[in-house]
């Protein structure tokens, strides 16, 4: 530029004045033109607190709820908490957005709600969802399903990772007993519910297993084998995209707060994580990829598809 590069607080200044909603708009509208989604393919629904964004004075820091394609390995789309809300108001104002037909969508325990069970199977797509305790009378007769089931399909799972040898058991039903009409009226679509039993033990190690077991209720009537991978799946959000923006990016650590920067640089970090995952000649990771860029005019043109 004729004056040399704008300093950081004028950087700052027009971020805090961008319309986030429009900026967001723009962002999935891009993300159309680059994702391609594939059949039943796995969108995972999530959120992230960016804890440097906490402002003197006010409760918590900022909260964005996100949208990530499994497969294509791509942020769909993004939304803000609102500061007195959470995220069972935020998830369906972003599923509202995202053209999610014939794709299976994927929430934990919190989102696990008639009104995003509704919102879902409204937008022609499936549903996943988790239960807890936040759902005291649907969880008991999940269990009582599989303490009482006969018709019971299973799929055994065995993997070695980092030392790690984690052994988990998907279990599906269909035929409810417990769960009657007034609770299929409620949960919109249910078909079948699942059940996982994992346990994890750590190689050449004396500290005892650890195990744990996980409930969810799913519109797809599909084979335990296939809701092992679509479960096992929804983890890419938390590995690739939340500690990709805290180790790759240090969101974690930025202090932008002021106006709508810290949801307009959230976007930012997103658009550039999606063009550094579709360039695949540089055999690196994400932060490797961004050092390429900074050293190389050549290999930034090449990110940005120019």
């Amino acid at each position: 530029m004729p004056n040399g590069i704008p300093s950081h607080d004028t950087f700052n200044r027009v971020f805090s004045s961008i319309d986030s909603e429009q900026f967001e708009s723009f962002f999935m509208e891009w993300v159309t033109i680059l994702v391609k989604l594939h059949p039943k393919e796995v969108i995972a629904i999530d959120g992230k607190t960016i804890r440097g964004a906490k402002s003197a004075g006010k409760k918590s820091p900022i909260h964005m709820v996100s949208a990530w394609a499994a497969q294509n390995n791509l942020v769909l789309g993004q939304t803000k908490v609102d500061d007195k809300s959470n995220e069972i108001t935020a998830i369906p104002k972003l599923l509202e957005v995202l053209a999610i037909e014939d794709t299976v969508i994927t929430i934990d325990a919190m989102g696990c709600q008639n009104e995003i069970a509704d919102a879902i199977i409204g937008k022609k797509a499936d549903y996943i969802l988790a239960v807890k305790e936040n759902q005291s009378q649907l969880l008991e007769k999940v269990m009582d399903e599989f303490r009482f089931g006969k018709h019971i399909e299973q799929h055994l799972s065995e993997g070695v990772d980092h030392g790690r040898i984690e052994t988990r058991v998907c279990m599906v039903l269909s035929d409810f007993q417990f769960i009657d009409h007034n609770a299929l009226k409620k949960w919109k679509g249910l078909k079948s519910v699942v059940k996982i039993e994992s346990t994890r033990e750590i190689k050449n190690s004396d500290r005892a297993p650890e195990t744990a077991t996980r409930y969810y209720i799913t519109s797809m009537e599909a084979k335990a084998e296939d809701f092992q991978k679509a479960i096992r799946a929804h983890w890419g959000i938390e590995n690739k995209l939340h500690w990709t923006l805290d180790v790759a990016f240090c969101e974690d650590a930025s202090r932008k707060r002021t106006g709508n920067s810290a949801q307009n640089f959230s976007i930012l970090n997103k658009i550039a994580l999606n063009l550094l995952k579709n360039e695949k000649t540089a055999k690196v990771g994400v932060k490797g990829k961004r050092f390429k860029a900074a050293l190389s005019n050549a290999y930034l043109l090449k990110v940005l598809n120019l």
